[in-house]
């Protein structure tokens, strides 16, 4: 039984649009996805009507939240999420509006640096979507500006790079707050490097948390082992995927590659059920 619970469509920066991804999963043999886009859950729509063509599938609607901390970020899995929350929606509006913002302030950066882009293709690159720093970083490919799509990062739009600008973002609490306020099941995504962990945990599980992303692309066994002690320290879900968004870059993992226990999408869609459940009584 594969599953894969981290994918990005065209409704943020990924590849594959929604319906292209649920039908390459199917193909591919998997049993459970979730569509967790950057700030976004323009996807889910598509991926759940597609997938009524593959009964073997099973696609979690989800999102991924990025929240601001001192030394970078934390990103937030939020699965089973009420995308049709009008609130919800409203405050990802917001989020999506600031994205843009950052986009449109990194393309002038790059102007002074000498390596314009133009902003109407970064807008054609996003495709209708959440626009993200890949959508800038394909752009600068494109115009020669870089040899590799991590390149683009390394040098000009990281964190620390001369092109990278600011946007608005949540704190972790506020995530997983706003995520289990409209029925989500809040995961931390991603934490292999994470400092002070513990410490976030003890807060975020507090807020609603009740999961961490154990399984990632990149996460040696001895990371793994560190993350499911923390997991059970807690008493969190353990999750896993491979945060695929189709670039095929380096150290980027395919589309159901990992090996993710069947249990960690079991326990998420039993849990999930039960607060459905408890809802409905």
């Amino acid at each position: 039984m594969k599953v894969d619970l981290h994918l990005h469509t065209t409704a943020s920066d990924g590849v594959l649009t929604p319906g292209q991804l649920v039908t390459e999963a199917a193909r591919r043999g998997l049993s459970v996805i979730a569509i967790t886009d950057h700030d976004s859950t323009e996807g889910i729509a598509e991926a759940l009507e597609t997938a009524r063509d593959y009964p073997d599938l099973v696609v979690i609607p989800g999102v991924e939240l990025s929240t601001d901390v001192p030394k970078g970020e934390v990103h937030v899995l939020g699965y089973y999420v009420d995308y049709q929350d009008k609130d919800f929606q409203a405050r990802l509006d917001i989020m999506r509006s600031s994205r843009l913002d950052r986009a449109r302030h990194m393309v002038e950066k790059l102007r002074r640096l000498g390596m314009p882009i133009r902003w109407d293709r970064v807008l054609e690159l996003a495709n209708g979507g959440s626009v993200g720093r890949p959508h800038v970083a394909e752009a600068l490919l494109e115009a020669g500006h870089v040899g590799s799509f991590q390149e683009a990062f390394v040098k000009y739009i990281g964190r620390d790079g001369p092109a990278y600008a600011e946007r608005e973002k949540l704190t972790p609490v506020e995530a997983v707050s706003l995520l289990a306020k409209v029925g989500s099941l809040p995961v931390l995504a991603h934490p292999g490097e994470m400092e002070g962990l513990y410490s976030y945990l003890s807060e975020l599980t507090g807020a609603g948390l009740v999961g961490i992303e154990v399984y990632y692309s990149g996460y040696c066994p001895e990371i793994c082992e560190r993350l499911l002690k923390a997991a059970r320290r807690y008493g969190l879900l353990v999750t896993g995927g491979s945060d695929y968004h189709g670039h095929g870059g380096k150290g980027e993992a395919e589309l159901g590659s990992l090996s993710i226990p069947w249990e960690s999408a079991q326990k998420l869609m039993e849990m999930a059920e039960q607060r459905r459940k408890a809802h409905v009584r």
